[in-house]
């Protein structure tokens, strides 16, 4: 019984663990209206993160398209675009770094810093240029 409940909580802890990680489904809130957006899906292949939109919480804006960006991401939908790119987990620190996150309202690209917390139910968002900086908690879905 006693080998029953330590794998238990072994497992447990294994799923909380797995959850301290940007990789999943997240509720993008805007910093200024508070206002949730979209639905932007993170996902990590070779060691490095990339983050597209999936979902856009207004329907009314699933035909925009990214008119301020520039390069590749020139007039495409802002459903289903590439906004994460580059980012690697910072040696021991509890946190992502060293890529991009494109904000597709103004086509502005800003380095990037991601924190899970609350056991990863939470992300901390931070875009930043220079010492000039944006942060975000996203919240998540899955």
């Amino acid at each position: 019984m006693k080998h029953w409940i330590a794998a238990l909580l072994l497992a447990a802890s294994g799923a909380a663990f797995a959850q301290a990680t940007p990789v999943g489904l997240w509720k993008t809130i805007d910093d200024e209206t508070h206002a949730a957006k979209s639905y932007v899906r993170i996902t990590e292949s070779a060691g490095a993160l990339t983050g597209k939109i999936e979902k856009l919480l207004d329907p009314s804006h699933n035909a925009d398209v990214c008119d301020q960006c520039s390069g590749a991401r020139k007039d495409k939908p802002i459903l289903g675009l590439t906004i994460i790119e580059g980012m690697k987990k910072h040696a021991d620190e509890p946190y992502w770094d060293g890529g991009h996150i494109l904000d597709p309202t103004n086509g502005k690209v800003y380095r990037l810093r991601l924190t899970p917390e609350d056991g990863g139910r939470a992300l901390q968002v931070r875009g930043y240029i220079g010492p000039f900086f944006r942060n975000q908690t996203w919240l998540r879905v899955e």
